[in-house]
């Protein structure tokens, strides 16, 4: 199960891009797609069927999750997450070094 989801900030921990931050546009398994992270280009052909222009595409490529942490805006550093059972009884997600809620996007 992973602890990201869609919309969270992170920061990259390896790889080409280490130490950049960026948004959560998609997780899939065990992989994320981060904003303006990763960026690969990608050689497409035209379709006059789906209207697609064809040439060389930059796009954003999903990175292993383990290459990124979620970024904690009070401390400007990565974080882990835990989960807490809240005072509502609600399953919340927390900062391991500071116990604080997460915010959701």
């Amino acid at each position: 199960m992973a602890k990201l989801r869609k919309g969270d900030n992170v920061i990259v921990l390896a790889g080409k891009d280490k130490g950049k931050q960026g948004v959560i546009l998609a997780v899939k398994d065990d992989r994320v797609k981060v904003e303006g992270i990763n960026i690969v280009k990608k050689h497409q052909k035209p379709n006059a069927m789906t209207g697609k222009e064809g040439g060389i595409i930059a796009q954003e490529a999903f990175m292993h999750i383990s290459n990124v942490a979620i970024f904690n805006a009070t401390t400007q550093k990565a974080d882990r997450i835990a989960y807490q059972i809240g005072e509502d009884g609600k399953k919340q997600r927390v900062y391991r070094s500071s116990g604080e809620v997460v915010a959701t996007a």
